[in-house]
């Protein structure tokens, strides 16, 4: 018999048998509500049982709810004991212990500030261990308000009122096209030069998507879209093979066979920055990356 629950359901669920609401349960843990429902469905479904009973007045706790509460407790105190056991206290400096960052990062961003980071911290002596989690803008909030991530880097602010968003750098969203395009050699574009040029978009929904269907508004254009692709790479493949042009961060767009080219009035800018969770303890290691990605940001002269 598999488990499909985790620590983090067992918390969220005696969050809310405690408090006896999402809403609180979410404010004691540090996450969003949405966190908090999703965790306790979670277990829900594994459990193959009704846990709490909701009404327009309150969250009431099954029969399923009171039992499960002493095991879940539990189990809890047993796994923090566990981890107690296990530290490693041959550590020497109280900065390395637990030295794993998990950061949430859209992938463009990664190489030009998270990796001129860690190059700095490792010349200082620090050794972090750093899981990326290379993700869409959407994705880097939510995997943020979640609690998945330590922090994100992402070009869409603050989407829960859990996280805070600290502007890093604006970078422009520039026509991706092939060398050989006769519009390749200028040096700006106007947005009715696009006129007869096939585009290729971002997925709708996404935050560079929401900035260009701004654009094209502002600039009174009915331009549709001829190919919309999910990853920037992916539209870059297809502006080399000729299918057309894309719209793309500038950073993404850095290649041998693709010409630059920015737009006119209205101008495509996005914002990038570091997103938190508001109120969340950040360790020793997270900080030192977080002013180190600060740093690299001035030295960039972004």
């Amino acid at each position: 018999m598999s488990i499909n629950y985790d620590f983090g359901d067992l918390e969220a669920f005696l969050a809310v048998k405690e408090t006896g609401s999402f809403h609180a349960a979410a404010t004691r843990l540090n996450l969003s509500q949405s966190a908090i429902t999703r965790r306790v469905r979670k277990l829900e479904n594994a459990l193959d049982s009704q846990l709490f009973v909701r009404t327009t007045r309150a969250v009431k706790p099954t029969l399923a709810a009171k039992r499960l509460q002493a095991r879940a407790e539990a189990l809890l105190q047993d796994a923090r004991e566990t981890s107690e056991a296990m530290r490693d206290e041959s550590v020497a400096f109280a900065h390395q212990r637990n030295a794993l960052v998990t950061v949430a990062a859209i992938p463009t961003v990664i190489s030009r500030v998270v990796l001129p980071a860690l190059d700095t911290l490792r010349e200082q002596g620090l050794l972090l261990r750093v899981r990326f989690l290379d993700m869409s803008a959407n994705d880097v909030a939510e995997a943020v308000a979640d609690g998945e991530a330590d922090f994100g880097i992402s070009s869409i602010p603050a989407l829960e009122p859990t996280t805070e968003f600290e502007p890093l750098f604006e970078e422009r969203i520039v026509l991706a096209l092939s060398r050989s395009h006769s519009l390749a050699g200028r040096s700006t574009l106007d947005w009715t030069d696009l006129q007869n040029v096939p585009l290729i978009l971002p997925a709708r929904g996404t935050g560079n998507r929401l900035l260009i269907d701004e654009a094209i508004a502002q600039a009174h254009q009915t331009k549709t879209w001829r190919y919309e692709v999910g990853r920037t790479s992916t539209a870059l493949e297809m502006v080399i093979g000729g299918f057309g042009a894309a719209l793309v961060p500038e950073s993404a767009a850095l290649n041998d066979h693709i010409a630059c080219v920015p737009l006119n009035d209205p101008r495509l800018l996005r914002s990038i920055g570091i997103l938190r969770g508001i109120g969340r303890l950040e360790t020793e290691p997270v900080a030192a990356l977080i002013k180190a990605i600060k740093q690299a940001k001035q030295e960039a002269r972004l």
